[in-house]
C-alpha cells in the first residue's frame, strides 16, 4: 500500500496558489482514478482506491502546511507503511520552473518547512518525493507572499502540464519504477 501525501493548506482562501500544489495534484490523481478524498481522519483528508494496480491512501493533510508531518504520521503508523518504500509526498518547489518536476528518493528538506516538518515525524529525509516547480521568487517580493500567492493565466498552462507530469511520476513510482519516473521527469528540465 502507497501513502500519496500532497501538500497544502486547507480553507478556500489557499486554494489555487503556489503552495497548494500538493493538493492539485492529489485532486487530479482522485478523479483519474475515481478516489473520493473526502474522509476526515488522521488530521487529514483521505481516500483509499487503485493506482497501477498498488492499493493507495490519497491524503491531504489538514494541519496547515508547516505541520504536514504530524498528519503524515499518524497514517504511516495506523497503516503500518514504510515511509522509505511506500511515502510519496507532493509538493511545491520554488527553485523549479514552474510545472518542471523534480523527483527524489529521498533527501533534505531544502528549506521547505513542511518536509522539515514530515523529516521530524518519520525519522528522516528517506522518503520518495515529487517536487512540482511553482517559479522563482521575484526580487524584493516576501517568501510567504509568493507562495500564498495565485499564478497567472500563462503559469496555469504550464502548471496544467506540471499536474499531469506529476500524476504520471505517480503512477511510474507506485508501479516500483522510481528510477524511470527519476529519469523521465528529472531529465526534461535539461532537455529544453
Amino acid at each position: 500500500m502507497f501513502i500519496i501525501a500532497g501538500l497544502g493548506n486547507p480553507t478556500r482562501e489557499y486554494e489555487g496558489t503556489r503552495h497548494n500544489v500538493g493538493f492539485d495534484v492529489i485532486d487530479r490523481l482522485a478523479v483519474r482514478y475515481n478516489i473520493d478524498v473526502d474522509v476526515k481522519k488522521h488530521r487529514a483528508l483521505i481516500g483509499k482506491g487503485m493506482i497501477a494496480g498498488q492499493k493507495v491512501i490519497l491524503a491531504k493533510p489538514q494541519t496547515y502546511m508547516n505541520l504536514s508531518g504530524e498528519s503524515i504520521r499518524s497514517i504511516l503508523d495506523y497503516y503500518k507503511v514504510d515511509p522509505e518504500t511506500e511515502l510519496i509526498v507532493i509538493y511545491d518547489d520554488i527553485s523549479l520552473d514552474v510545472g518542471k518536476l523534480r523527483i527524489r528518493a529521498k533527501g533534505s528538506a531544502g528549506g521547505h518547512n513542511g518536509i522539515k516538518n514530515i523529516i521530524a515525524h518519520v525519522g528522516g529525509p528517506v522518503f520518495p518525493r515529487i517536487k512540482v516547480g511553482v517559479g522563482e521568487k521575484p526580487p524584493k517580493y516576501d517568501l510567504a507572499d509568493y507562495v500564498l500567492g495565485h499564478f497567472s493565466k500563462a503559469e496555469q498552462e504550464l502548471m496544467e502540464e506540471g499536474y499531469e507530469d506529476a500524476v504520471k511520476a505517480v503512477e511510474m513510482i507506485v508501479s516500483g519504477d522510481i528510477s524511470g519516473a527519476m529519469n523521465e521527469y528529472n531529465r526534461k528540465k535539461k532537455e529544453e
